[in-house]
């Protein structure tokens, strides 16, 4: 494409010039995918007009881990769909285009200049080292510009002429972009950082140089031995004292737990009422957490209608889910639960004072007398709170909504609120008794309304993929 063209326009023309630029076409987005290119404000740009790469799909990433500013700054749009990738490019007849990093380009009068170009051109004189030079842009203090910095390794022998092979590199510089470089600096073999992957780190060269650290030269191997051995003698330590802290926290919480059950089951089958045995309980589970050294965070409490009856739907991740959710809300509910349960001697009696509603799983007639029941409940008794996957498994995600809450919701005429429950799945996940510390959350969502011109099922529907996306959503902020 046209050199001059593209580095001041950023327009990609086809050009046979000798000095045109090459980028590689990178093929079209993925099955499941979508790529776009986006200007400065976020507006998509025409064909063959270069911008910021973004794309959507199955495979972007939730975010950085436990960094929500550096998270907010990945996603672009108020959705958080659209994932910047760092990259500028272009499309050109549905292919995209790479153009280079956005973090390595470097602005000068304007164009935009490719680092990869010069590193391939100044690898080409003789006495550097191929593939060891690193270009990068240093912002001038004088000027507030950005200069254009050559750093390139030149072999032992080529080194006892540095002002030749500094002329030669400025003028392999000058033949592929057409302007000087500001500073070339010369340095011994194995100067220019790389990654493990051989990828030169640009952005890492450029601190070395301001630190002033260039030509320290390397260390000894036997000093390089020694920080290696300390560094891993450090690291197994860390590893150890998490070990037996991990260790101490899972005795400490298993045998609080094994005192306090016994006596707690005994005083909510003795209570009179649902409502006092919640209240207990409710109680009981925030000492508990709170004694295991468990911190608790419960966000939009002020979400829960206090006038109107809703029906409550929360992601279902653990064995522990039931007791931090009584945790969490202070009124009393009325939880869903496979008719199982109810005829467990331990569990049943349990489950049972707590106003706990048994729905039938495989009996059709059962299964739709259970569901009128559930309507029923929701119109008339405390508000519902349904797992609405019915079961969790060990792999992180949300498995498929079931229509049976939703249904009981459209049914009746309420809202459904949807709550997601973050930190049980690490705490005490399927097919697992041993606790590891964990930071749990519940996050109460806004109420959800479906259509009212809508016929109950499809109104169900629709509550069902409203709730689903609010919880996917809030799971990726509380992975972050």
């Amino acid at each position: 494409i046209a050199r001059e063209t593209f580095e001041a326009e950023r327009r990609a023309v086809a050009s046979q010039d000798a000095s045109a630029l090459r980028f590689v076409a990178c093929g079209r987005a993925l099955p499941g995918h979508e790529v776009r290119i986006v200007d400065d404000t976020g507006h998509p740009v025409p064909e063959r007009v270069e911008g910021q790469l973004e794309f959507r799909g199955p495979s972007a990433t939730s975010g950085y881990w436990r960094a929500p500013e550096l998270t907010a700054r990945l996603f672009t749009d108020d959705q958080g769909l659209w994932l910047d990738t760092g990259d500028r490019a272009y499309q050109a007849e549905g292919d995209v285009f790479v153009t280079g990093r956005v973090k390595d380009i470097v602005i000068r009068g304007g164009r935009n200049l490719y680092p990869q170009e010069i590193e391939e051109a100044v690898g080409e004189v003789p006495g550097v080292r191929k593939g060891c030079v690193a270009v990068f842009g240093r912002r001038d203090p004088k000027t507030g510009t950005e200069r254009l910095v050559v750093l390139a390794e030149v072999s032992p022998r080529a080194s006892r002429d540095t002002a030749a092979l500094r002329e030669a590199v400025a003028v392999a510089v000058m033949s592929s972009i057409g302007e000087p470089a500001d500073e070339i600096l010369l340095v011994p073999p194995h100067t220019v950082l790389k990654t493990s992957s051989g990828k030169v780190r640009r952005s890492a060269c450029r601190s070395l140089v301001e630190q002033g650290n260039l030509g320290t030269g390397l260390a000894s191997v036997r000093a390089q031995w020694l920080r290696l051995a300390g560094g891993a003698i450090v690291l197994r330590l860390g590893y150890a004292r998490q070990a037996v802290a991990g260790v101490w926290f899972a005795l400490r919480a298993l045998a609080l737990f094994g005192l306090m059950a016994p006596v707690a089951w005994l005083i909510t089958v003795l209570l009179p009422s649902p409502v006092a045995a919640w209240q207990f309980c409710h109680r009981a589970a925030r000492m508990l957490l709170r004694w295991t050294g468990l911190e608790l965070e419960v966000q939009g409490l002020e979400h829960l209608p206090t006038d109107t009856r809703c029906v409550l739907v929360c992601n279902h991740a653990s064995y522990l889910d039931g007791l931090v959710l009584v945790a969490a809300l202070p009124r009393p509910h009325t939880f869903v639960a496979k008719r199982e349960l109810e005829h467990q001697r331990i569990a049943g009696r349990f489950l049972k004072r707590l106003g706990v509603a048994f729905v039938e799983r495989f009996d059709p007639k059962r299964s739709v007398a259970d569901a009128q029941h559930m309507t029923q409940a929701a119109q008339s008794g405390p508000p519902l709170l349904v797992f609405p996957e019915g079961t969790f498994v060990a792999a992180p995600g949300l498995l498929p909504f079931r229509l049976g809450g939703f249904l009981a919701a459209a049914h009746a005429g309420v809202p459904v609120v949807p709550l997601t429950l973050s930190g049980t799945r690490q705490l005490l996940g399927a097919e697992r008794w041993w606790p590891c510390k964990a930071r749990l959350s519940v996050r109460i969502g806004a109420p959800l309304l479906a259509e009212p011109s809508l016929a109950p099922f499809a109104a169900a529907v629709q509550l069902r993929d409203q709730a689903r996306r609010v919880i996917t959503r809030s799971l990726r902020l509380n992975e972050t």
